[in-house]
């Protein structure tokens, strides 16, 4: 029997200098839908998340804090891992650029790259950007700001530094994209760095010199290797380069990097041509997300005082929070939140018809069968999907999740089977049909049970704890965690169906209580 199919997926490390923020949620929770829709497709994934530590700015915040960088760096690895676990984000590995298997892996890789006489040294005098950790030229600069970081001031910085003779790559990455056009997604990105490439690439500085805190260059000890040649490598690293030759050939190149907007052109162009000169696989893919701005406008960054994610995730669950993002920021471009907004989703989506949907359903078979709704025909049970070929519409929802449309797909869903379900309910008024016909009313609630199911299968990327909880509320043959996404086109071959939901005094515990008054969020 041959192994399944494999699929690595990453995201941008963070800088751990302060806690998450709901703009880095969305990239995480984004990348954790495919991770967790691909698992449900029959691949082996391999989902890689972390920090990017070795950065002046986090050796200033732990001087400022009076505390070791190593120390500082691994309480934040906590901080951030208590975040992501906090909102359903399963990844499988975590990791801090501190570690020894990371610094191994860079001294080898720079030593590769070195050796293949693409790393030189030189004076340098340049504007450089503390909040980017990134020398600047003067295309880069906005009326001689950093456009990502505009209030702050750019430092002039002369150093004696080694660079990587990027500019030799240019035809070989034009090349590479013309040859791979599904390498940059989506479609807006790859023409940006298309054109980048084409109006030429100057070489950049990969070390620093002086700094005590960072990789020490192997072929220079008085020299760090420099935040980006050090913090990309750690797609290869966290598999295996440098430590573990079989488990790196077993998963590189990763499938997917998924990164902000902003950090393209290191993704793209950098990353790219240093791999292509260290003699690696490029990845398949980087994709480009949008950012998430605030009702006043500003991008959500740490920068801006942007919005602590525990705050929502504390009051209303990790399932509302993954939606809201899921469904009203497209993945692809940009998005807003308002608290306003959050409480106007929650309620009309989730609480009036998620929810609405699950507590109808299991109050009525409680009541009226006291859970058993008895045996029937499987094939009986897809009344509530009307019309249509529901198979041909499971594959397009398929298409829509593995190529990151996350809000259409959720709008889909919602549209074509949750409203569907409730449609069915209002058509065959089982509240009223159960004074007259027994019988069909179990056959009707036989068919919300199959909806129930339907709907758990495909909301189970986006909202995992929910889903479960949809599925479990029945006793279905097919294990729950062997589930498929394309299981939801088929009628579960379950015949007895029963009823297994946690009820208190006969009825389901709310699934979304409704919110009633918009409070302010806390700010990170």
């Amino acid at each position: 029997m041959s192994e399944p199919p494999r699929f690595y997926i990453t995201t941008a490390i963070d800088y751990p200098n302060s806690r998450p923020h709901i703009g880095t949620a969305f990239e995480k929770i984004g990348a954790d839908v495919q991770a967790r829709f691909r698992r449900m497709e029959g691949y082996r994934v391999h989902f890689q998340m972390g920090n990017d530590e070795n950065t002046v700015k986090v050796s200033d915040r732990a001087a400022e804090l009076g505390l070791d960088p190593k120390r500082y760096v691994d309480e934040m690895a906590g901080q951030f891992r208590e975040v992501w676990d906090a909102l359903s984000v399963g990844y499988d590995d975590f990791i801090q650029t501190s570690e020894p298997r990371h610094q191994v892996g860079c001294q080898q890789f720079i030593q590769a790259v070195y050796d293949a006489g693409d790393i030189y040294k030189k004076a340098y005098t340049a504007p450089y950007c503390e909040g980017c950790e990134e020398f600047k030229t003067e295309r880069d600069l906005v009326e001689g700001r950093c456009p990502n970081h505009p209030q702050r001031t750019l430092k002039v910085l002369e150093e004696e530094n080694y660079f990587f003779r990027l500019s030799a790559y240019a035809e070989r990455l034009l090349a590479h994209y013309e040859a791979h056009p599904e390498f940059i997604q989506p479609e807006s990105r790859r023409n940006e760095i298309v054109s980048l490439v084409r109006s030429g690439l100057q070489d950049v500085s990969i070390t620093r010199k002086g700094m005590a805190w960072g990789i020490r260059v192997p072929f220079d000890e008085e020299q760090t290797i420099y935040v980006w040649f050090d913090a990309l490598l750690n797609y290869i690293t966290a598999v295996g380069y440098g430590s573990d030759p079989e488990r790196f050939g077993r998963w590189w190149p990763a499938d997917v990097h998924v990164i902000g907007k902003d950090i393209t052109r290191f993704h793209c162009a950098l990353w790219p041509a240093m791999l292509m000169s260290a003699g690696l696989p490029l990845p398949r893919q980087v994709f480009g997300h949008g950012f998430v701005y605030n009702k006043s406008g500003q991008k959500e960054s740490k920068s801006s005082g942007a919005t602590d994610p525990m705050s929502l995730v504390r009051i209303h669950g990790a399932d509302a929070f993954r939606y809201y993002f899921m469904r009203e920021c497209p993945f692809g471009g940009d998005g807003n939140f308002s608290e306003e907004r959050f409480a106007e989703l929650y309620n009309a989506d989730l609480a009036n018809n998620l929810g609405n949907l699950y507590s109808r359903t299991v109050a009525m078979c409680a009541k009226y069968f006291a859970g058993d709704l008895g045996e029937s025909d499987p094939e009986t049970r897809a009344g509530w999907r009307g019309s249509g070929d529901f198979g041909d519409w499971v594959d397009q929802v398929r298409e829509l999740v593995g190529s990151f449309q996350y809000n259409v797909a959720l709008q889909r869903i919602w549209l074509e089977v949750i409203d569907a379900a409730n449609r069915f309910i209002a058509e065959t008024v089982p509240f009223q049909r159960i004074k007259t016909d027994p019988e069909s009313t179990r056959q009707v609630l036989a068919n919300l049970a199959e909806a129930l199911r339907v709907v758990a299968i495909l909301i189970k990327p986006f909202l995992p704890t929910t889903a479960e909880r949809f599925y479990r509320a029945f006793e279905w043959e097919e294990p729950w965690e062997a589930v498929a996404y394309r299981d939801a086109a088929r009628v579960s071959r379950t015949r007895s169906v029963r009823l297994a939901a946690d009820l208190r005094d006969g009825k389901p515990a709310p699934l979304f209580p409704k919110i009633e008054a918009v409070g302010d969020t806390a700010r990170a």
